[in-house]
């Protein structure tokens, strides 16, 4: 796809420093960018790779502006703009409206309009797939579950009984949606199986990401609400809720009947242990431990960041010494009288 960079700045509203004529036929970074391409100034750091960059135009903040030698376009949210014009330039393949030979689609699902069901699917009867959605190859949709208008699966996705997608989910290969949540219950030594009777609700619009699990509830709904991004390799366990428009990063582990609020960013390889809830518009920062509930919005973290290894062992010498050196601080006050 060729594009103009007047055509650009037209459709994205951006303003245009140079000759509109300029031909844009793909994106790529700044140190990288060859003839055609175009690249964005995401930090003002960075602006000395403008100087021997081969892009043909930049997209760049009204301030990183001076002395740019090649056409560029202004806009104070680059990142967002990058998002925004890559769309234009994604390769991702369109799937032809077509049912494969090998797919097994049972005489009693519902399948919509223009619906593309993939080499070995496999499709389960009272199943619903909503007009324009796509079932990448191998994919699994169980029994009752219902597939949204113009969703993506892609290929080794499995969908269990009872799940529901809304309209415009993504949903990347190997995840599993709607597996037992983890319930047992002690008795005599042994486990008894707690069976998780209910289902998974996806909201418009969320994205799941690559080996993510998403279990089904016990005696409620897991609900994954409009708008939420998930990484990929997350694990959320059974009856828990994630808000609108929450972000989680990988490898992050969600317990069980937990609720997070909505507009949250769950940094990567975060613990949060079950039955608590955290409000709307919290942080959590990457590989912290989330103990209790979260009442307030702001930015949480704990655990110990990143230093040599001789110092990190004297520090742990010193944390296995803290109790003992706040009773002797106690002593100390009282025998003052402080």
């Amino acid at each position: 796809m060729k594009l103009s960079l007047g055509e650009i700045a037209d459709r994205f509203d951006l303003s245009l420093n140079g000759d509109p004529a300029v031909e844009i036929s793909n994106i790529a970074s700044i140190d990288q960018a060859a003839h055609g391409d175009l690249v964005f100034l995401f930090n003002s750091s960075h602006r000395k790779h403008l100087s021997d960059t081969k892009a043909s135009a930049v997209v760049m903040r009204e301030i990183d502006c001076a002395g740019c030698r090649i056409p560029y376009l202004i806009s104070e949210r680059p990142r967002l703009t990058w998002a925004n014009v890559a769309r234009l330039f994604d390769p991702l393949p369109t799937q032809a409206a077509t049912r494969h030979p090998s797919a097994i689609v049972s005489d009693q699902a519902i399948i919509g309009v223009g619906v593309s069901i993939g080499p070995h699917s496999i499709i389960s009867a009272g199943a619903v797939i909503g007009d324009g959605s796509t079932i990448g190859a191998g994919s699994f949709v169980g029994e009752g579950s219902k597939i949204g208008n113009h969703c993506r699966v892609f290929p080794n996705v499995s969908l269990y009984h009872m799940v529901c997608l809304g309209d415009r989910v993504i949903i990347h290969s190997g995840a599993v949606i709607g597996a037992d949540g983890f319930g047992f219950e002690p008795n005599k030594g042994a486990f008894v199986k707690i069976p998780q009777i209910r289902g998974v609700v996806i909201g418009d619009d969320v994205e799941i990401g690559a080996g993510t699990t998403i279990d089904r509830g016990a005696l409620s709904d897991t609900i994954v609400e409009a708008g939420v991004k998930i990484d990929n390799q997350v694990q959320i366990g059974h009856a828990t809720r994630i808000g609108r428009d929450t972000i989680i990063s990988g490898c992050t582990a969600i317990a069980g009947s937990t609720t997070i609020g909505r507009n949250c960013w769950i940094g990567g390889a975060v613990g949060i242990i079950d039955n608590i809830e955290i409000t709307d518009q919290v942080e959590v920062t990457a590989m912290s431990l989330v103990t209790q509930s979260i009442t307030v919005g702001g930015r949480y973290s704990s655990g110990t960041g990143l230093m040599r290894g001789r110092d990190w062992k004297r520090n742990i010498v010193g944390f296995k010494q803290l109790s003992n050196l706040l009773k002797r601080v106690r002593k100390l006050e009282s025998e003052r009288g402080d």
